[in-house]
């Protein structure tokens, strides 16, 4: 049996479970809703229009994970290749690294508002991070033949970084910005619970007042398939660009 077989199997065992575990009288439905019930509220929120909610989200989702990856790649090779510029940022970077994303939102509303920039804003600022650390980490892992060589082809920096130093570096990317993904879902949703009029977060917050854990499970649920999709088309788009670069999606 296939791999994808086991996990559909699986899935579809669980929800079964779920099901009967719900309507058994065992634990409270109202807390507990049964998936045919949560399917029933979604199909609600669906023709209510949680669709203009998910392309918000996803929106605002896309341009932070993108500003983070990119700032995050560039700074990583400069720091990773530069022991001047290594001096400079690190210190920096590594001091704000631990910062729990999560725990700047109540200061970027303050400096950004409550719009569209300040949620692009917390989301490029989580994905930063993990991107930062893992193209640093690979940039310096560069075996020196690899740089003696691309000395040898030009004397462009900017020749040396986009055909020898960023291939070498691309398996460790990929890891930041995979791990950067689920952050970005992360903090898409805080920062729609917080003066936010549209968007997942909104939905769930607004289901949490009126006390509907049905709405709320779906939404979470919207998340969670929506944060599988994109990693595993960031994987395919990888393997699509880079054919030379071997990983498997888990």
């Amino acid at each position: 049996m296939s791999k994808k077989a086991t996990g559909v199997i699986v899935v579809v065992a669980i929800i079964l479970l779920w099901e009967a575990v719900s309507l058994s009288g065992v634990v409270n439905n109202s807390l507990f809703p049964a998936p045919s019930q949560v399917a029933a509220a979604g199909w609600q929120l669906l023709l209510s229009g949680v669709v203009k909610d998910i392309a918000v989200s996803m929106s605002r989702l896309l341009v932070g994970l993108i500003v983070g990856t990119v700032i995050g790649i560039a700074i990583g090779l400069l720091t990773g290749r530069s022991k001047t510029a290594a001096g400079i940022l690190s210190p920096i970077i590594q001091l704000l690294r631990p910062l729990p994303p999560v725990a700047i939102i109540p200061l970027i509303i303050v400096w950004f508002g409550i719009g569209n920039g300040a949620k692009v804003f917390s989301i490029a600022f989580a994905v930063f991070f993990p991107v930062w650390i893992n193209t640093h980490i690979g940039s310096k892992m560069i075996p020196k033949i690899y740089i003696w060589t691309g000395r040898l082809l030009t004397k462009s920096w900017f020749k040396k970084a986009t055909k020898v130093i960023f291939p070498a570096s691309l398996p460790f990317i990929v890891v930041g910005v995979r791990s950067g993904i689920a952050l970005a879902f992360i903090m898409v949703f805080v920062s729609e619970l917080a003066g936010a009029s549209i968007g997942l977060g909104y939905r769930i917050s607004i289901a949490h007042l009126a006390y509907r854990i049905d709405e709320m499970i779906f939404a979470l649920a919207l998340l969670a398939i929506l944060g599988a999709l994109t990693d595993y088309l960031f994987s395919v788009a990888v393997r699509r660009i880079f054919p030379w670069l071997k990983f498997k999606t888990i």
